[in-house]
């Protein structure tokens, strides 16, 4: 392995870190000053903060299915390594890395809570389109995977995925 992609893996290891704190620290302070308290409207009618312990997935369902959601982001992380592994360390692949780190991030984050509390905390509510309640960990997943959705769809090419070897 050269120098350049151990670089690059130790960067997206320390991004991991960082945005695993920053989920940790933002579901402390909702747990600090939100739980028991009515929500703190943010944008009036639009958006709140709204403590919520969430023992199951968007919109309830699947709810105290705590092993296999543990199970499901084990998975999620371990693909996301091999992939993060496997990928060239060429300059086109960076956003992918970064994307990839975020999903990685966003679901150890809310594994973290389920193995410590048995539920999610969540606290960020659209309540303009009564969208469930969620967190900066649901964030990461929602948004980078969009992003690579885009990635896959409109940018790369089918030889620039040929490292996945799912392509012949």
């Amino acid at each position: 392995m050269s120098n350049k992609k151990k670089g690059l893996l130790f960067m997206d290891f320390l991004l991991c870190i960082l945005l695993i704190a920053a989920d940790q620290f933002t579901k402390y302070l909702a747990v600090l000053h939100l739980k028991g308290q009515p929500a703190i409207p943010i944008v009036r009618d639009v958006l709140e903060l709204n403590y919520l312990e969430n023992r199951g997935a968007a919109f309830g369902m699947l709810q105290d299915q705590k092993v296999f959601f543990v199970f499901v982001a084990v998975v999620i992380a371990a693909v996301i390594a091999w992939i993060l592994f496997i990928m060239p360390d060429q300059r086109k692949y960076v956003l992918p890395h970064i994307l990839l780190v975020m999903i990685a991030s966003g679901a150890i984050g809310n594994m973290i809570d389920r193995l410590r509390l048995d539920y999610v905390v969540d606290f960020i509510s659209f309540v303009l389109i009564h969208f469930p309640i969620f967190n900066v960990a649901d964030i990461y997943v929602t948004t980078a995977t969009f992003l690579v959705a885009v990635l896959l769809l409109f940018y790369y090419k089918e030889e620039d995925l040929h490292f996945l070897g799912i392509w012949h």
